[in-house]
């Protein structure tokens, strides 16, 4: 028996897509960059993950309807700041449309000029190494020039539509 040439339909809504991975816990990103002109763009995501430790690649995951895919696609850098437990409020201020997402937030330039965010539990800076178009969005994959992370910071976490910190079991 040949093997099926592609996938069957879904045999569900994209809301009950959407609830299952929402039972994924993942940790929550502000990806940030920094335009030509000087502009600094950042949004929250929670779709990072490794890829490769030689060379350090790492990736995440941008919708192509995004006003900020024009930015991400053509800069050479971007930073992904991995927040700390004491940064939800970042998060939320960066997951909602318009407004000045930078006013009042403490940063560092990193590589390229991407904000890195003070008090991240960690920051990647990397070069733009490549994208891949997949579905309603494109895949980002990041070469890290440059990482850090702060010892003993509590993450913080994003399960099911609610922020959550760890709890050691």
């Amino acid at each position: 028996m040949n093997p099926p040439r592609k996938a069957l339909p879904p045999s569900f809504s994209a809301q009950e897509f959407r609830a299952a991975l929402g039972m994924f816990a993942t940790g929550v990103t502000i990806v940030t960059a920094r335009t030509a002109d000087g502009q600094l763009i950042g949004l929250t995501a929670n779709s990072f993950n490794s890829v490769s430790l030689a060379p350090p690649l790492v990736l995440w995951s941008l919708s192509r309807a995004a006003a900020s895919m024009v930015v991400f696609s053509a800069g050479s850098h971007y930073a992904i700041n991995v927040l700390a437990a004491d940064q939800k409020l970042l998060a939320e201020r960066f997951a909602v449309r318009g407004g000045d997402r930078f006013t009042g937030v403490d940063f560092a330039p990193g590589a390229g000029g991407a904000p890195l965010l003070q008090g991240a539990a960690a920051t990647f800076e990397c070069f733009n190494r490549s994208r891949y178009e997949e579905g309603d969005h494109i895949i980002f994959v990041g070469e890290v020039e440059r990482c850090t992370h702060r010892v003993g910071a509590a993450p913080l976490l994003f399960h099911g539509g609610r922020f959550y910190t760890e709890h050691p079991l």
